[in-house]
């Protein structure tokens, strides 16, 4: 794969987490799993607080990782067994996933995408098996903000005909909305003080996450996946997307 196709996957594994179906409830999250009251973080023992809080949060990116991982395998294994119709299934995939930009950019209404279908756990199970658990039921929701995206990404994988690509591609994805998750809960304090200033371009972020959409849309449906790839230098890993006809 083209490292424009990892850097794609990590900015839709960010905007997922800048997402407002994320990001307004990171706070609860990492209070969640680890157990530890916003005042706790304030005012207890620090050096505690962030063992516990990396041990935790780590358990819980590896469990959506885990889900997340999985549906790329599936949907590439499943690509490759309609490898004949790669262009009915690059033109379709390739609307869907721009209808999916202009629903994120609030363009377009799309009722099956406009409720929570998160998991919703009434009380963790206990330690860092727990918040594995919690990671898994994370990964296996659907929400509206993070569904397009993640489904989008998918349809990409799918298109690959390789169990591995489909690896690579959602294992990127998750490190993009890993990596700032983990941040911020270490830095849950500077988080909590900045985050009125960070709402204040969630619109921008819904924008920027549905045109990223519409982009991955246009180049599926033109079969110009040949043009990045040629603009991208050789990473030493096989080609990704266009199967052999």
């Amino acid at each position: 794969m083209s490292n424009v196709g990892y850097i794609g996957a990590f900015l839709g594994g960010i905007l997922s987490f800048l997402s407002p179906c994320v990001l307004p409830l990171i706070p609860s999250y990492v209070s969640y799993i680890t157990g530890i009251s916003f005042e706790d973080f304030k005012t207890g023992d620090k050096a505690f607080i962030r063992k516990l809080t990396l041990i935790n949060s780590s358990a819980f990116v590896l469990g959506f990782s885990i889900v997340f991982i999985l549906l790329g395998v599936s949907s590439s294994y499943i690509g490759s067994l309609f490898s004949f119709y790669y262009d009915r299934i690059r033109i379709i995939g390739g609307t869907i996933i721009i209808l999916f930009g202009l629903y994120v950019m609030g363009i377009l209404k799309l009722s099956f995408l406009a409720s929570d279908k998160r998991i919703h756990l009434k009380s963790k199970p206990r330690g860092y098996l727990g918040s594995l658990v919690v990671g898994l039921t994370f990964g296996a929701g659907w929400t509206p903000c993070i569904g397009p995206i993640l489904g989008s990404i998918l349809l990409i994988a799918g298109t690959t005909g390789s169990a591995m690509q489909g690896f690579k591609l959602l294992l990127v994805y998750s490190a993009g909305l890993a990596i700032p998750f983990v941040t911020t809960s270490l830095l849950i304090n500077t988080f909590l003080s900045h985050f009125r200033a960070i709402q204040k371009y969630m619109r921008v972020i819904m924008i920027l996450s549905g045109l990223l959409l519409i982009a991955f849309g246009v180049i599926l449906l033109t079969d110009s996946v040949h043009i990045l790839l040629s603009m991208a230098p050789d990473l030493g890993v096989e080609e990704l997307i266009i199967p052999p006809k």
